[in-house]
């Protein structure tokens, strides 16, 4: 895809819809052309692959202490 740099600013919606279907963005600045953006590598994090989201029902545990356990104390207990 090809944009401008007006593109960028008042069409940004369509830019990223490109970089979502792995398309790279080229950047014109007066016809020419100035950088190319490319779609990220990194695979986004799902949030229901987060372990305190969609945790187990019948779990035993309670909220606080699978919280604690996520967080983690501030000082380390000797």
């Amino acid at each position: 895809m090809q944009a401008t740099i007006l593109d960028l600013r008042y069409k940004m919606k369509d830019v990223l819809s490109a970089l979502d279907r792995r398309e790279s963005v080229h950047i014109l600045y007066h016809g020419k052309e100035k950088g190319i953006i490319f779609p990220s590598n990194k695979k986004t994090a799902k949030v229901a692959n987060h372990p305190f989201c969609g945790s187990v029902p019948n779990s035993r545990k309670s909220v606080e202490s699978v919280m604690e356990g996520l967080r983690g104390g501030r000082y380390r207990d000797i």
